[in-house]
């Protein structure tokens, strides 16, 4: 049913699933070029939030980077301000749309979870916030503090859209007491032997660097080819890169996820875990004999992305292309990945050319701030185990790192294995449960400010 004004009336249990479906079912897809962008689909994404959540749309806003929004709910002291976040972009889906067992933007309800791209990544988590401070406003509820709630639309292309925001606060004058992102989650089958689930707090993210390996020749037909041309050279550079990884260590935060983990692993772990610390060596080891998810937990990764070279296949190139994208770890810098880069390549013919770069953020405190954010988890998800780390990918708070020391990341959903990977990837889902938990979650942060 719709009201008179325009917005939905529907049961609390309703309104977020609802806004969940009709969301996902607009495909805000970003893209680096501007011109590319379907204008029309943020448009429509615009109008059918402030539908949804009129109240949230009645207080001060602003527009950001176009189709971004920037709110301010005012507290009852503007002393300790806190940032909420979330985009509405999201990635691309294959044309043929392979690999999705309900359609990617078709937001259907099947086996009590919404499906879609942007379920998880990232318009399940804006729409438990609207939810939340929505139903708190109906309430007639009043924060301690200003409360900030930032929607980005450029994050899936690392855009301008967190900058601006963050240039709009600093000229409001405004300094976060804390900022909330995407990144963790309650999440479900993530280490090897440990029972409990865990809700893993981002309080770092490694720095996001791309590079393309360019190598330039003549040329010429395929019938007579030279020797080490453009595309064998990027070959070898290829194989020596993936051959050689940067040294593997533990920085601080992920030896504090492993001594709370410990409880909940198995006895010979137990030991292990507990004492991270001081047993740090032989557990790097251990996490890089484990698999690639858990060894990118220890060291910079290096990852070939895209590969370009002759245009027919009967012509020898002129120019070979690979595109590596490197996650440089905390405790590194870009320089550090470079050098290693060129240092293992080994080829004075094989140019290195830096598309972008960043560094590793900052990592948070653990102070009162993460203590609200843990005693949330633990309140609503009773079985779970609060933790910090580092995260793997990068989001749109790490531009917030300039004006806030306290930048944390987490999304309050329940997510096993296979819904992990599903980010970015086919049959990404929410189930219903989980996010009517993370509306819970974000009220009662709300509430314990």
């Amino acid at each position: 049913m719709v009201t008179t004004e325009g917005a939905v009336a529907t049961t609390p249990t309703q309104r977020p699933v609802e806004a969940l479906q009709a969301l996902v079912r607009i495909p805000t897809v970003s893209h680096p070029d501007p011109g590319r962008i379907d204008v029309a689909a943020f448009e429509r994404f615009g109008a059918e939030l402030a539908r949804r959540y009129p109240q949230v749309h009645a207080l001060e806003h602003v527009a950001i980077a176009r189709h971004g929004l920037l709110v301010r709910w005012p507290g009852r002291s503007a002393e300790r301000p806190v940032v909420l976040m979330a985009h509405l972009d999201v990635v691309p889906v294959a044309d043929d749309g392979a690999g999705w067992t309900h359609p990617a933007f078709g937001g259907d309800l099947v086996d009590e979870a919404v499906w879609g791209r942007g379920t998880l990544d990232d318009k399940g988590q804006l729409v438990a916030v609207c939810e939340a401070v929505e139903s708190l406003l109906e309430r007639g509820f009043v924060p301690s503090y200003d409360v900030w709630l930032s929607f980005g639309c450029t994050e899936e292309v690392a855009g301008d859209g967190a900058l601006a925001a963050v240039a709009e606060l600093t000229a409001r004058g405004v300094r976060p007491w804390f900022v909330l992102d995407e990144g963790g989650a309650v999440a479900h089958d993530a280490f090897p032997g440990v029972s409990a689930p865990v809700g893993v707090v981002g309080v770092s993210e490694k720095g996001t660097t791309s590079v393309e390996l360019r190598v330039e020749g003549r040329g010429g037909h395929a019938s007579t080819p030279a020797r080490r041309g453009p595309t064998a050279r990027i070959a070898r550079a290829i194989t020596r890169l993936d051959a050689s990884a940067m040294p593997s260590r533990l920085p601080e935060p992920t030896v504090e996820l492993f001594r709370r983990m410990a409880p909940h692993a198995p006895l010979p772990l137990r030991a292990l875990m507990s004492r991270a610390d001081r047993l740090a060596p032989v557990l790097t080891r251990a996490l890089v004999l484990a698999g690639p998810e858990s060894a990118a937990m220890t060291r910079t990764t290096f990852a070939v992305t895209t590969l370009s070279g002759s245009p027919a296949l009967n012509v020898v190139a002129q120019t070979a292309r690979a595109g590596v994208n490197i996650r440089v770890m905390v405790g590194d810098t870009v320089e550090d990945a470079l050098a290693h880069l060129r240092r293992v390549i080994d080829d004075d013919q094989v140019h290195v050319d830096v598309v972008d770069a960043s560094e590793p953020s900052p990592v948070s405190p653990r102070d009162e701030a993460f203590d609200l954010l843990a005693a949330t988890i633990e309140e609503v998800f009773p079985d779970a185990v609060a933790a910090p780390y580092v995260m793997m990918a990068g989001t749109d708070s790490r531009f917030f790192t300039t004006i806030c020391d306290r930048v944390y990341r987490f999304a309050p959903f329940r997510m096993t294995k296979a819904q992990r990977e599903s980010i970015h990837s086919y049959d990404e889902h929410l189930r219903v449960q989980d996010l009517l938990d993370g509306v819970r979650w974000y009220s009662r942060l709300l509430e314990s400010l």
